[in-house]
This record gives structure tokens, C-alpha cells and sequence, in this order.
């Protein structure tokens, strides 16, 4: 017999994995992105209530418009997104794998048609992202398997 109840190994498990998911993500999806070169997302000109065709770098935003970052937030969404996918498979559920990935294509989708520049950019962080989700989920599983 165990020291510990069973669900609370699981408990702890799930969650040391959720963390390490949600942890080390960001960092392996820049190292990933940096070592592809691809390119810092670029601002976006907003003239009144039009955004300008003209995609430019923060360095040479103008006075008179307002200028937002393409891809904004994309570290908290991609630590969500690693964490939902670590959580579907830890729960044996890989259809709910295929919305999470569905909700963050169909979130993104206006920004990466409007600014086709950054659909590498995009493409290279959520498959660096989703392989460190599935990575964890699967050490997860195999931990999980021996706790047991």
C-alpha cells in the first residue's frame, strides 16, 4: 500500500505537468523561432477607424495614428494553448487536442490574412508550442502509468 492515495499522486502529477507545459514553452518556441531567423512581428498603422495597408516597425510609428502589434499576446495564448493540449492528453481526450489547436487558427486567422508576413511567425510558434505540449502530455502519461 502506498503512502499517498492514489488520486493525489495523480493530482500532483497532472499538475507538475501542466506547469512544466505552461513553463517551458515560451522559451523553447523563441529558441526555435530565433534559430529559424524568422523576424520580430511587425506594428500595424491604424489611421482612425481604417487600419493602413502599411505594416511598419515600431521604430517609424507615426504621430498622428495609432500603431498596434501584430500577433499581440502571443505568449498568454500560447500558454494556454500548451496547456489545454497537455490536459487533452493527459486525460486520454485527443479530439479536444484538435479544438484547442482549431480555436487558436480561428482566433488568429484575421491577423495572419491582414498581415500575411507573420504566417511563419505563427505556423513555427504553435507547431514548436504544440510539439512541447504533446512532449509533456506524453511524459505525463508515461509517469502517470508508473505512479499507478
Amino acid at each position: 500500500m502506498s503512502a499517498w492515495p492514489d488520486w493525489l499522486a495523480v493530482a500532483v502529477v497532472v499538475l507538475s505537468t501542466l506547469v512544466v507545459s505552461a513553463a517551458i514553452g515560451s522559451p523553447i518556441a523563441s529558441l526555435v523561432l530565433r534559430s529559424a531567423r524568422v523576424p520580430e512581428p511587425p506594428t500595424v498603422e491604424i489611421s482612425g477607424d481604417k487600419r493602413s495597408p502599411v505594416v511598419s516597425r515600431r521604430e517609424s510609428s507615426p504621430a498622428d495614428g495609432e500603431v498596434r502589434e501584430v500577433l499581440r499576446g502571443g505568449m498568454w495564448i500560447g500558454i494556454l494553448e500548451r496547456v489545454g493540449l497537455t490536459a487533452a492528453i493527459l486525460a486520454g481526450r485527443f479530439e479536444l487536442a484538435a479544438v484547442v489547436v482549431a480555436i487558436k487558427a480561428l482566433g488568429r486567422y484575421p491577423e495572419i490574412r491582414e498581415n500575411p508576413a507573420v504566417s511563419e511567425r505563427f505556423i513555427i510558434g504553435t507547431l514548436a508550442s504544440l510539439l512541447v505540449a504533446a512532449a509533456c502530455g506524453a511524459a505525463g502519461l508515461v509517469v502517470l502509468g508508473a505512479v499507478i
